[in-house]
Formats: structure tokens, C-alpha cells, sequence
């Protein structure tokens, strides 16, 4: 699989991707290694592990970052529910296991010795890295909004995206059966840690050019006509050139040429503008701006 492969099996699936993001993908298929993205939100970072996972019929497993997220949220915990039922129903079993005992010590040392049977795969809740880990076919990793969680988070996911293992204190290293794509999305609230960059691939996406994000509208919605396309795309690249509190994204530029669509637009007009705006600003003021550049332009 060359970079040209990866480009347009990306566009079999509706993402149309510059050269720096098929290059990227490439290099972390063949060198097994993350690739952290960052970018402003909705520039389609989120959408390129969807749609890697799609085409290369890789599942799609997410962890959604927060702020406070630990280990039992994003590698692994054990079910302390199931442990508690198991020694509910085993109770005459362990009562003959101790009933010999010498003495207290003697009595822990045994009920010890037992204690693998309760901290086995059995009673493991695989959360999302683990799970992608242990699949047995290789899966596409999505770890969204990294920026979003913590230090410590950071740290916990060092020795994972290193080797692609996971350590457990009470069954020691479990590594990955198939090692997975590992694709890391930050919107650049916080700066990551160079210790993570170091292991992971960069890219960062922008806002596309306008030819580009044109192809990204007419891939999506082909029975909006060109000049349609051009002038949408060309209208709200102005946009983010205002002072606006949350710029139009390419996932508003999608939602927008649906509306328009299911409207039956054929050509910008600031009344088309004015009755939907909220598909492309989200915040009230934003909207005079946009309605004003609308007045200005069309």
C-alpha cells in the first residue's frame, strides 16, 4: 500500500485528504506507531479514524477524554460485583479451605494462595486500550480530546503507546495480540506533553483550502452544483475570518450544504443566509456578524 493508496481509499469512503494526511496514515499503518492530530474542532479529525475504521474494516474502538479520567476508565478495572457473588456462592468451599488452619496467619497465607482465582481474566472489565489490545483483529484506537484530560492521564498512556502493552499489578503484562491503528485527536486547548509526542507521529489538519473543502462538500453531497459548492465554501472562509466566537468548521460547512440541499438552494442570497444561520454560527453573537457579511458579500 503506497500514500496514493491510502489517498484514495480515504475517498472511497468520503474523506478527501491532502497529501500530509495520506502520508501520515501511511507511516503508521507500516512503521505500527500513533499519530496524534491536532487541529481546530471539527476539521475532521474524529472523521479520519471513523472512516480508516470503515474502509480498512478495522472496528472502531473510542475512549472519550475528560478531565479526572484514570486507569479504570480507560485501561482496565476489575468487576468487584462479580467477585463479591463469586465468594458468596463459594463460601462452604473457601469455610473447608480454612477450616484447618493453625492459627490467623495461617488462615490469610491459605485464603492468599487462592486469591489468583479472584483477580483473573474473568473478573477483567476491559476498557477501551485494553480491548483494542486484546482483539483479536487489528482495530483503529480512537483516544478523542486528549488535550481534555490531565497529566497523570498522559503518563498512564506512555508505556501503552510505547509497546502496546498494558501492565497489571495482579496478572502482570498483557500485550497487544494485534498491535492498533492509534490515532490521538487534540483541539490544542492544552499542550501534550513532548513525552507523548515523542511516540506518536504528528499531523496537524487545518482548515482546508477551498478546492479541497469544495471536494470534501461535492464527495458528500453530489446534487449540490459546483457553483453552489464554490460559493459556500467561498462565503464561509470569510467567516472565519471574522471575530466570531466559534468559526464555522467543516462539519458546520457539511450540516450547512444539507440544509441547502433538503431546501433546494441553488445560489447564496442573504435571505438564504438569514434563515439559516444557525446551522453554521452557534452563538447569538455571531449571528449579526454573519448576517452582516451576507449583506456585505452576496
Amino acid at each position: 500500500m503506497t500514500e496514493q493508496d491510502v489517498s484514495e481509499l480515504l475517498r472511497s469512503g468520503g474523506y478527501i485528504a491532502d497529501e500530509a494526511i495520506a502520508t501520515a496514515v501511511f507511516l503508521a499503518l507500516r512503521m505500527e506507531k500513533p499519530i496524534l492530530i491536532e487541529g481546530p474542532p471539527g476539521v475532521g479529525k474524529t472523521g479520519l479514524a471513523k472512516t480508516l475504521s470503515e474502509v480498512m474494516d478495522f472496528p472502531l474502538v473510542r475512549l472519550q477524554c475528560y478531565e479526572g479520567i484514570d486507569e479504570g476508565k480507560a485501561l482496565y478495572d476489575w468487576e468487584y460485583g462479580k467477585q463479591l457473588l463469586y465468594t458468596q456462592m463459594l463460601r462452604s468451599q473457601l469455610d473447608n479451605q480454612l477450616s484447618g488452619a493453625s492459627d490467623l496467619r495461617d488462615a490469610v497465607e491459605r485464603l492468599a494462595s487462592e486469591e489468583s482465582l479472584f483477580f483473573s481474566e474473568n473478573f477483567l472489565v476491559q476498557r477501551p486500550v485494553l480491548r483494542s489490545f486484546l482483539s483479536e483483529k487489528r482495530s483503529v484506537l480512537l483516544i478523542d480530546e486528549i488535550d481534555r484530560s490531565d497529566d497523570e492521564f498522559e503518563a498512564l498512556l506512555l508505556e501503552c503507546l510505547s509497546d502496546f502493552q498494558v501492565s497489571i499489578p495482579e496478572l502482570g503484562v498483557l500485550e497487544a495480540k494485534q498491535k492498533p491503528l492509534a490515532i490521538l485527536t487534540s483541539n490544542g486547548t492544552r499542550m501534550i506533553s513532548d513525552a507523548l509526542r515523542r511516540r506518536c507521529l504528528y499531523l496537524y489538519i487545518d482548515y482546508p483550502e477551498l478546492e479541497r473543502e469544495v471536494q470534501i462538500v461535492r464527495a458528500r453531497f453530489p446534487d449540490i452544483c459546483d457553483d453552489l459548492a464554490h460559493q459556500m465554501v467561498g462565503f464561509l472562509r470569510k467567516a472565519r475570518e471574522l471575530n466570531l466566537r466559534k468559526p464555522p468548521s467543516v462539519s458546520e460547512t457539511l450540516d450547512w450544504a444539507e440544509v441547502l440541499s433538503i431546501l433546494h438552494v441553488t445560489k447564496l442570497t442573504p435571505e438564504v443566509v438569514a434563515n439559516t444561520v444557525g446551522v453554521i454560527s452557534k452563538h447569538q453573537a455571531d449571528l449579526s456578524q454573519v448576517a452582516e457579511l451576507a449583506i456585505n458579500e452576496l
